[in-house]
């Protein structure tokens, strides 16, 4: 009988495709893996060949009621979901408090963690692990792998999964993209923290400058639809809020390029193995958080305070997000057509 390993990883999109190359790491070794997530991962792990078993915790809805016996009943009623399933080890790929509730009361023999876990969650683990990331340099997908060779996993190969699309989500699409004719360019502006968006004038600088060679489409939420109004051209297909994970993911692997920010969309994209991925890096650390691999294109600039990898430029200029220039962009585009 394989043993049995809960994962424990909530959120954010980026951090869940991040961690998929573990969760297939352990399967390729004869674990079997239950990943605990949140609703913004739960599309891309059900069924996904790397998992299991996927347990919800809709850590969304509760942050929306604040704090509610109706919540409490829920997280206790999840748990005991967990507990009875008698893990044999628990990894916490999240590293945070909100990881450490389910950590402490798994009931998970080894419960595993990494020395630079934060907010006291350190605490709910009975084994501790060197740090798994060395000041930014080593990539985050290697730095997760890290778990599966303290467990004595080969991990020379990255392999990530995404859930098969449905005949239902490819014909939609098939609808989506019906008056694509050119290669297809897919950009996806829109991200969540607010200096690692590139500047808006230079979307429209770089759109301008490739339109003649490609068809392009717009991707980003409901939430992103003035960003991408403001950027696009009559030519361009604008697909802000039509779209969910699953449907998004068999967008870009019809792609021949994408180009994102530091986001959820470009880590999808290179989770679909098919797109060549432009990453524009302006706060965050790009040998850090750049997909691997050679379809992936990482650009950033040359200022002094790169990577900051803060929510707010202390300098209070933004500067970062005016890097690289859209002409840098065009000429790697036009070399890819």
């Amino acid at each position: 009988m394989s043993k049995k390993v809960l994962l424990i990883k909530l959120s954010s999109l980026g951090d869940i495709i991040h961690t998929i190359p573990l969760a297939n790491s352990l399967k390729s070794a004869g674990y079997s893996v239950t990943w605990l997530v949140s609703e913004k991962g739960i599309q891309i792990l059900k069924d996904n060949p790397c998992v299991d078993k996927v347990i919800l915790a809709p850590v969304e809805l509760w942050k929306k009621r604040g704090f509610s016996m109706t919540s409490f009943k829920e997280y206790l009623s999840i748990l005991k979901q967990i507990r009875n399933e008698h893990f044999d080890i628990a990894i916490d790929a999240q590293m945070l408090l909100k990881s450490f509730y389910w950590m402490i009361f798994c009931r998970a023999k080894r419960r595993i963690i990494s020395k630079q876990a934060r907010e006291f969650s350190i605490l709910g683990a009975n084994e501790v692990i060197p740090k798994i990331t060395d000041s930014y340099n080593t990539p985050v997908v290697r730095s997760y792998l890290k778990y599966a060779d303290y467990l004595g996993i080969n991990t020379k190969e990255i392999k990530v999964t995404l859930p098969k699309r449905t005949q239902k989500v490819k014909d939609y699409v098939d609808i989506l993209l019906k008056d694509v004719k050119k290669p297809l360019i897919v950009i996806a502006p829109a991200t969540t923290w607010v200096p690692k968006h590139w500047n808006k004038d230079h979307w429209k600088k770089v759109i301008d400058g490739i339109q003649s060679k490609c068809s392009i489409v717009l991707t980003g939420g409901s939430n992103d639809y003035e960003l991408i109004s403001y950027i696009k051209n009559n030519e361009c297909i604008n697909l802000a809020g039509k779209t969910d994970l699953l449907e998004l993911a068999e967008v870009f692997s019809r792609a021949d390029i994408v180009l994102a920010p530091d986001s959820g969309s470009a880590h999808l994209a290179w989770a679909t193995q098919k797109p060549t991925v432009i990453t524009i890096f302006t706060c965050t650390p790009l040998k850090y958080l750049a997909p691997p691999g050679d379809k992936s294109i990482p650009v950033t600039g040359n200022l002094p305070c790169q990577p900051c990898f803060k929510r707010k430029c202390k300098l209070e200029t933004n500067a970062c997000t005016n890097l690289p220039t859209p002409e840098e962009i065009i000429n790697i585009v036009n070399k890819l057509l």
